[in-house]
């Protein structure tokens, strides 16, 4: 990939990603800062990006992915983490709906979140996933069908706030 095609992918693809990637982890500013750093990553690959397997997107959302994982993990241990940028006040907040969800989903464990952001969300196949995730279809179905059930035990949980979420409607995050 020249570095022409490479800064085209970069335009197309950013903010797509960054919405992938802010359903995975509910935190906006986490989310570009991880896309920006895995972009950062694979300038020095572009070269083997369009070769490599898979797609460059799928590398990029990868790394992404895993620095934001790695990022929690030096948290947990007492670090910590720049939040960004505050929310203007004159901008509306989410509604219920979209507040509920990121709420349950934020309580899944991180592996059965991500697979449920990238199939319902980003509308990737199982295949896709498990080799996106380095792990089996089976093991993959089986994250989809728990964090399915945890999903739906939380969002039935969660307080009301005018109206009940349905988990048919799709976000918007990875369109």
């Amino acid at each position: 990939m020249t570095d022409e095609e490479y800064s085209a992918f970069y335009r197309s693809s950013f903010s797509l990603l960054v919405r992938q990637l802010y359903a995975m982890t509910g935190d906006f500013s986490e989310a570009q800062d991880v896309v920006q750093e895995a972009f950062v990553r694979g300038w020095d690959r572009r070269a083997r990006l369009s070769s490599d397997e898979g797609t460059p997107e799928a590398w990029i959302r990868t790394v992404a992915w895993r620095l934001a994982v790695s990022r929690w993990r030096r948290a947990r241990r007492g670090r910590v983490l720049e939040l960004g940028h505050a929310v203007p006040e004159d901008t509306p907040g989410p509604g219920p709906e979209h507040t509920a969800l990121v709420a349950a989903l934020r309580k899944l464990p991180a592996v059965q979140r991500q697979a449920i952001v990238l199939f319902h969300l980003c509308d990737l196949s199982v295949q896709q996933i498990a080799d996106e995730a380095g792990t089996a279809v089976g093991t993959i179905k089986a994250r989809l069908s728990r964090g399915r059930a945890a999903l739906a035990e939380h969002l039935r949980d969660e307080p009301d706030a005018g109206s009940t979420p349905r988990h048919s409607e799709r976000t918007d995050n990875c369109a």
